[in-house]
């Protein structure tokens, strides 16, 4: 019986190790995961709060590189995290911005050793330790201001985030396998080139939880695969506009046009909500307030809803170039938000949803742009139910030839 089982771990382990497949959107291991929307409530504790989780698959430990960013795409802190071998570290993201780093590291007590895992080890690049306790209260100061809109002081009264009228702080998260311990942002020169790594090893999770409205919804978190060799210069690549589209991430695109189900009546009257992450194209930097950095607000290519009879109704595109006013506001114009599907009168059916950035070819990569939506679907104020939505074209493939009905 013994025998059995350890032939039946050893199968699952290696099935773990899963070969990474270029332009496809699957939930395999990876070496970079996005959370693709996150909510935080600054002021009531038992408020919205968002926790993820990240595993390492490998029996050999990993070093993760987080990364928040705002809604609009700035980066405002970083951390590096230790896994042991086929370890997990969970995260909530209220503690993060109460300056509560997770301690992690080569120790038993910090990281336990399993008995499938490989021993201790790390560079000397880690010889300063890993991230425990406080960080400084000007940098939890930074982070309030900065995913809730407000102007930064440390940006120099810029702002970098979208101001709501609330206390919810916005963004999304990226973590990367690396080799070095370090405080880069993804968008620092060199990263990928000194301190990012290649492993396909990081799954995970994400858990939207509100104790207070009873709310709670969990999914996968986005595997980014790395693919090294796949693409090259010029190439759109997950990271491709924070390394100046070279390809130096080697990381593959997410889709650019998806399909999603939604439901707005009947025993679903808490309607549908979408999570939407989209790629800018442009490095996210800090702004004056009040006046958003191009290209935002992100266009779109076409939208078309269809009710459960097959019914079509189109919403007008919102961009057809840089330069052209929008005709009605983008479906998902920020690069991280949560938005409500009340762009309809059907109770139900479902959408497709080109989210490409318009049909002009003057920006990198001709118009495309890689996106990301988790649709939430809610009834009767106690059920949520969340799911990926179908990806139809992938970044990779380029701008898509026709929508529904052309």
């Amino acid at each position: 019986m013994m025998r059995v089982a350890c032939w039946t771990l050893a199968l699952f382990l290696m099935a773990m190790a899963a070969e990474a497949v270029p332009c496809v959107a699957d939930d395999v291991p990876a070496a970079t995961l996005l959370l693709p929307y996150f909510e935080v409530d600054l002021d009531d504790p038992e408020s919205v709060t968002t926790l993820l989780s990240i595993n390492n698959s490998s029996a050999a430990p990993v070093l993760v590189h987080l990364t928040l960013w705002t809604d609009l795409s700035v980066p405002t802190i970083d951390f590096d995290l230790y896994l042991s071998g086929y370890d997990v570290q969970s995260l909530n993201l209220r503690d993060v911005f109460a300056g509560v780093l997770p301690q992690t590291g080569p120790a038993d007590e910090l990281s336990p050793l399993g008995a499938f895992s490989d021993p201790h080890a790390v560079p000397e690049s880690c010889s300063g330790g890993f991230p425990i306790g406080n960080v400084p209260p000007s940098l939890v100061r930074l982070l309030e201001e900065a995913h809730t809109g407000q102007p930064v002081a440390r940006f120099g009264g810029l702002c970098a985030g979208t101001a709501q009228g609330d206390r919810l702080a916005r963004g999304y998260l990226t973590a990367d396998v690396v080799r070095e311990c370090s405080t880069d942002f993804p968008d620092t020169p060199g990263y990928f080139e000194n301190v990012a790594g290649f492993d396909n090893v990081l799954w995970g999770d994400f858990f939207l939880i509100d104790s207070r409205q009873g709310f709670a919804h969990g999914e996968t978190l986005v595997h980014v695969e790395a693919n090294p060799g796949q693409y090259l210069p010029g190439d759109y690549t997950f990271y491709g506009s924070s390394v100046a589209f070279t390809a130096a991430d080697q990381r593959e695109p997410l889709a650019s046009v998806m399909a999603m189900r939604f439901l707005n009546g009947g025993p679903f009257d808490g309607g549908t909500d979408l999570l939407c992450w989209r790629d800018p194209k442009t490095a996210g930097t800090p702004f004056d307030c009040g006046n958003l950095p191009a290209p935002l607000p992100l266009g779109q290519g076409q939208v078309v809803i269809f009710d459960e009879s097959s019914n079509p109704a189109l919403v007008p595109e919102s961009r057809i170039s840089p330069s052209d006013e929008p005709e009605t506001p983008a479906i998902c114009p920020f690069c991280a938000q949560r938005r409500e599907v009340d762009f309809t009168d059907f109770a139900s059916g479902w959408l497709y949803l080109d989210l490409n950035h318009s049909l002009a070819f003057g920006e990198p990569v001709g118009g495309v742009g890689q996106a990301w939506v988790t649709p939430l679907v809610s009834a009767e104020d106690r059920y949520t139910v969340g799911f990926d939505a179908l990806s139809l074209v992938h970044a990779c493939d380029g701008l898509p030839t026709a929508a529904p009905g052309d």
